[in-house]
């Protein structure tokens, strides 16, 4: 209905995602613009396919200043044995190219949030057409959907891979299982505070297994937390069947984020001080970070303080804040998993 609508994609990869084998290639999208009239944003993409068995769709990028999925990824594309292939395996590892060229968080040409524009439209912005042809054409396709975040430019968490609590429990349990076998140091049960246009709504919506994870942050990337996602992305190709060999278990811990509650939000301009590292145990009530005033001296900082108690799970990462942004995210730990 969507394509009567809307017409079809513009988006036109140049391989075959059906034909057996390796293929890399792009997603090409016209763009016209000053510096290219018949100019196009070209999407690098590979595609792994051998035999019978389920699909997978890997995703980074999504927002352009996170690092860690792009990198599994590239290497991924690069090192993968179709020979040890059971399926297919789609790997985009910069889903907002623009973003990802520039090392920001929504693109350049648009100021398109990736993850806030699903389904996308073919008749809309840059990025509203590229999230329609994921809609539409890649996410279809897939049985597991692997989607890389992490902090980036203004966050840091702590690693985790994560899944979503969802009306179809038997879906939920799925996740939960490929979110056990991605084996992070810390696997969450997710709230999300704004699903509208996400990218992982649209995928559950299909009733597709979905993960995401969120791996450190600050706009770059650590020998840790890119080992993490390079290790968890293999554990889930395997879990799924359609990449051989064993899963590589590492011991992880279970979090859950309950409610809203569970995040803190700036009302103050100024510096903040954060009070407590990632990972450290919080009490209900405790003093989590003080914003203190740049204006003047002598003014006694704005206290923020942990609604619940559990462990700080994410904090703000520039040392300035403005009003409404998220200072700190406190989860709460499960000793019994998921």
């Amino acid at each position: 209905m969507r394509s009567e609508i809307f017409g079809p994609s513009p988006v036109t990869p140049t391989i075959d995602l059906d034909r057996h084998g390796v293929q890399h290639g792009f997603l090409r999208l016209p763009y016209s613009r000053d510096e290219s009239a018949w100019g196009s944003v070209m999407t690098p993409i590979a595609v792994f396919r051998n035999g019978e068995g389920p699909t997978a769709l890997l995703t980074g990028g999504n927002h352009g200043d996170e690092y860690e999925g792009p990198i599994a990824l590239f290497d991924l594309a690069r090192t993968l044995d179709v020979g040890s292939v059971s399926g297919a395996i789609i790997i985009v590892p910069a889903m907002n190219y623009p973003a990802f060229r520039a090392g920001t968080r929504t693109s350049p040409i648009d100021k398109g949030n990736m993850n806030r524009s699903y389904p996308g439209r073919p008749d809309g912005t840059v990025t509203q057409k590229i999230a329609d042809y994921f809609t539409r054409e890649l996410l279809p396709r897939a049985d597991v959907v692997l989607d890389f975040h992490s902090g980036g430019k203004t966050l840091d968490f702590v690693p985790f891979a994560a899944a979503h609590i969802l009306p179809d429990k038997v879906q939920e349990a799925k996740g939960f299982d490929a979110v056990k076998a991605f084996s992070a140091p810390w696997s969450m049960r997710m709230l999300e505070i704004d699903a509208v246009g996400m990218y992982d709504t649209t995928a559950e919506e299909m009733g597709k297994v979905f993960v995401t994870t969120e791996l450190g942050g600050g706009g770059t990337a650590r020998a840790q937390t890119v080992a993490i996602a390079k290790r968890g992305a293999i554990n889930v190709l395997r879990h799924a069947g359609i990449v051989s060999g064993e899963i590589e278990h590492r011991e992880t811990h279970w979090l859950d984020m309950p409610s809203g509650d569970c995040f803190a939000f700036a009302e103050d301009d100024g510096m903040i001080e954060t009070m407590v590292d990632l990972g450290d145990p919080v009490t209900e009530g405790q003093v989590i970070a003080r914003i203190h005033s740049i204006g003047r001296t002598g003014t006694a900082p704005a206290e923020i303080r942990a609604k619940l108690a559990g462990l700080l799970a994410a904090r703000h990462f520039p040392g300035l804040v403005k009003p409404g942004d998220c200072v700190a995210v406190v989860a709460v730990r499960q000793e019994a998993g998921n």
